[in-house]
């Protein structure tokens, strides 16, 4: 049953407090809030579950991750600069879930200090409060360039 509907915002953090000023008259602070991205439309439901799961008791929430691979290189420009220890990288996905007053009291926080973020966890981190990490599937790309949509179809058609 659709309770309300929101209205969107300029960016992604702007849409999500308009969603939680929606939710505001049926959430209680503890309740659980899950924020995911249009752009990622190849989640699996089993990863969600899994999140779900895996932070049902925690006290603040995390977000659907996976291990980076990849060598990175820090760069100024073209020239690099060093390269990344990956054994503590992640990179984050959606969606990501968090305990409907503390996200609030983040984004709050983000408004307030005029910071930059891209995601619901960094608002989180500003507060210095800690995320769960939950490992997702790589298949769970974000879709950014026409490259990234080929593969999102290819995911797409090879789970029906």
């Amino acid at each position: 049953k659709l309770l309300a509907t929101a209205i969107g915002g300029k960016e992604r953090f702007h849409s999500v407090i308009s969603a939680l000023n929606t939710l505001k008259p049926f959430a209680k602070d503890n309740d659980w809030v899950l924020v995911h991205d249009a752009a990622r439309p190849c989640v699996k439901a089993s990863d969600v579950i899994n999140l779900i799961d895996q932070l049902k008791d925690h006290p603040t929430g995390g977000l659907l991750a996976t291990r980076v691979v990849d060598t990175i290189k820090q760069a100024n420009n073209i020239h690099i600069e060093s390269t990344l220890d990956r054994s503590n990288l992640w990179q984050a996905q959606t969606p990501q879930m968090y305990r409907f007053g503390v996200l609030s009291k983040a984004l709050d926080n983000i408004i307030q200090n005029d910071l930059n973020i891209t995601d619901e966890a960094s608002s989180i981190e500003a507060l210095k409060l800690k995320s769960i990490l939950v490992e997702g599937s790589k298949s769970n790309l974000k879709i950014t360039t026409s490259e990234d949509l080929d593969l999102a179809n290819f995911y797409l058609e090879s789970n029906n």
